[in-house]
């Protein structure tokens, strides 16, 4: 059983900045792609970010391409989301997840099986 704790959320004014942070338990973290995803009242859960079980690959929705960065601390067993020049339409619960097949990474949140329980980020104007 893998656990996933995310920390790192709050309250931010727009133009902003926040880190993420994602702590997995077990032995096997290096060997997953991770992903983070996010879900604001009233909408379905979106795909932010995902890198690859190296970390050398990362993938970015384009609705937060050039702001947002994914990175991972295979060593630490943490993924991080570090968010810049963040809007009011940012504003979600932010969630970590790890995908299920070894070292592949994908986009579709139902590629992925363990999750965390998330965070809240609120980005006023």
């Amino acid at each position: 059983q893998v656990q996933l704790v995310e920390s790192g959320g709050g309250l931010v004014q727009a133009g902003g900045s926040l880190r993420l942070s994602c702590v997995a338990s077990g032995r096997t973290f290096s060997s997953y792609a991770m992903g983070w995803f996010r879900q604001a009242p009233g909408k379905e859960r979106e795909f932010v970010a995902a890198i690859s079980c190296t970390g050398g690959n990362t993938y970015y929705a384009d609705s937060v391409k050039g702001r947002f960065t994914i990175s991972r601390d295979n060593a630490n067993n943490t993924v991080y989301l570090q968010m810049s020049s963040l809007k009011p339409e940012d504003t979600a619960v932010y969630y970590c997840a790890r995908d299920s097949v070894y070292c592949t990474v994908r986009v579709a949140g139902s590629a992925y099986d363990y999750w965390g329980q998330g965070t809240q980020v609120t980005v006023s104007s």
